[in-house]
């Protein structure tokens, strides 16, 4: 059967094109000029094999697919918003510097005039204001959600992060100037009695904007570091706790993990969180699973900007 013959000989000399192009990747002038045929002969031969189903060309869109992770994250977890970040590298600082440029954008996107933005502060936080573009909206406030004076070295980046806001809004940021956990609840509803203090939490309050990240309870949190916690209430918390959001620990199902020690802390209710307009969660890294997966079994955000791997694996759980 000639014709049979024919079209096998040409599906033969189509696949032994193709692997030279594709695998070996030579150009059609060098297979050419190997195989002593026309340039033009090999070019219709590579489009005789992508028409027979010989060869099948995969654009690989890192783009789409992470826009088909924040589609799924949103369904599963209710969410307004997710934005996911591409990140190879594993490394944490390199993650929350992606975080950040897309928080940072994220902002610029949906802050009108007169919006009131209340922030938390951490590594995290202090990407996204690192990141801030100078702002034309007008009459913008910048609250503090949570107590940020520690007599620790170790840096929390909460007044560098309020400047940079205070600067990228064009506005005097308020800040909140009371260590974060107290050492008894009594003291601390002493204090948050005071007209000044109580009209900052208030503040906090009606932000219609939040923003905030999530800990751990891992050795290396910042928060374990800052020196608010004794050791046995550290080990406490590891039992019972899988992260904090504004310093506020929370359990597995978002629950708070341990009452004490919530009310000797100062800031935002978690419950007020669930009230925003934009909740704005930002976490990544491997070592937030558990408590980014907490926070949003809580409902205290309807917006996570996460890396990739947090993503796929927040769906998997």
């Amino acid at each position: 059967m000639p014709e049979i013959d024919a079209k096998k000989n040409r599906v033969e000399l189509a696949l032994k094109v193709c692997h030279l192009y594709y695998e070996d990747e030579l150009s059609q002038g060098d297979i050419a000029k190997r195989l002593q045929i026309s340039r033009p002969t090999i070019s219709r031969l590579l489009q005789f094999a992508r028409d027979q189903g010989l060869v099948q060309i995969k654009i690989a869109d890192p783009l789409k697919d992470l826009n088909f992770l924040g589609a799924e994250l949103e369904a599963k977890f209710g969410l307004k918003k997710a934005l996911v970040v591409y990140d190879a590298s594993g490394d944490e600082a390199h993650i929350n510097d992606k975080l950040g440029a897309a928080t940072a954008d994220y902002l610029d996107s949906i802050v009108r005039n007169g919006d009131r933005i209340g922030i938390s502060w951490g590594h995290t936080i202090e990407a996204v204001a690192n990141h801030l573009h100078e702002t034309s909206r007008t009459g913008v406030q910048v609250v503090q959600l949570k107590g940020s004076v520690s007599e620790s070295n170790i840096n929390n980046f909460g007044s560098d992060i309020l400047s940079k806001f205070g600067a990228a809004f064009h506005t005097s940021a308020l800040n909140l100037p009371l260590p974060v956990i107290f050492d008894n609840a009594v003291t601390k509803d002493i204090v948050l009695k005071d007209r000044f203090i109580d009209a900052i939490i208030q503040a906090g309050v009606e932000t219609n904007i939040a923003l905030f990240t999530c800990g751990t309870v891992r050795n290396d949190s910042l928060l374990f570091n800052l020196g608010y916690l004794k050791d046995d209430e550290i080990a406490r918390l590891q039992e019972s706790a899988v992260g904090d959001i504004v310093s506020r620990f929370i359990a597995a199902d978002g629950t708070i993990a341990d009452k004490d020690i919530n009310d000797r802390t100062v800031g935002i209710q978690l419950a007020k969180l669930r009230d925003k307009e934009y909740a704005v969660l930002v976490a990544g890294s491997t070592k937030k699973l558990d408590s980014v997966r907490g926070a949003l079994h809580g409902g205290y955000a309807n917006v996570l900007i996460t890396d990739e791997r947090t993503a796929t694996d927040l769906l998997k759980m």
